[in-house]
């Protein structure tokens, strides 16, 4: 799947430097729900485990080939929302040296048309945290519908104590 600037592609182990660059940043992981890596070694582990399965892909900026974040959608049994089983969670991060960009709103809009046209969902949910209101921007320009509500997700590594603002998009 790409736009004229990104390209989003299964991660790949040689993917580990280039995340662990951005996903060490203190700004970026506390913001999507998790700790910054704390070494390269940490980044290739959640690329074997985490990023490796269906419905994970690498942004990769096509100008450079460097996977700059990541997008894609978790099952209704791995969400941290209650949803349907015809449905789906999104998520996205990019890295800071790219945000205000677009980037994260091309990516999402890629994850969009794929989880409906190939996946066949009937709705689409995403969430974020009221103080990271430009994710929230994001899910708007896809356009993603803000629920009213805020929810915990106690599954999350850093922010289960925080609620998140809950966001879809139905077909």
């Amino acid at each position: 799947m790409e736009t004229d600037r990104i390209i989003l592609r299964p991660w790949r182990e040689e993917d580990a430097a280039a995340l662990y660059k951005y996903a060490s940043d203190p700004e970026v992981g506390p913001r999507a729900g998790w700790p910054p890596h704390r070494d390269i070694e940490e980044s290739r582990e959640v690329i074997r485990t985490l990023f490796s399965g269906e419905g994970m892909w690498a942004v990769v900026l096509k100008e450079t080939g460097e996977a700059i974040g990541c997008a894609g959608y978790l099952p209704a049994s791995h969400s941290n929302l209650e949803i349907a089983e015809d449905q789906c969670e999104v998520g996205y991060w990019i890295a800071r040296p790219y945000w205000d960009r677009g980037l994260c709103t091309e990516a999402l809009g890629l994850v969009v048309d794929y989880c409906f046209k190939e996946k066949g969902f009937s709705a689409l949910w995403g969430d974020y945290f009221p103080d990271n209101p430009a994710s929230g921007r994001v899910m708007e320009k896809c356009g993603f519908v803000d629920t009213g509500k805020e929810v915990m997700c106690p599954n999350l590594l850093v922010g289960s104590d925080r609620p998140v603002r809950v966001m879809r998009l139905d077909r």
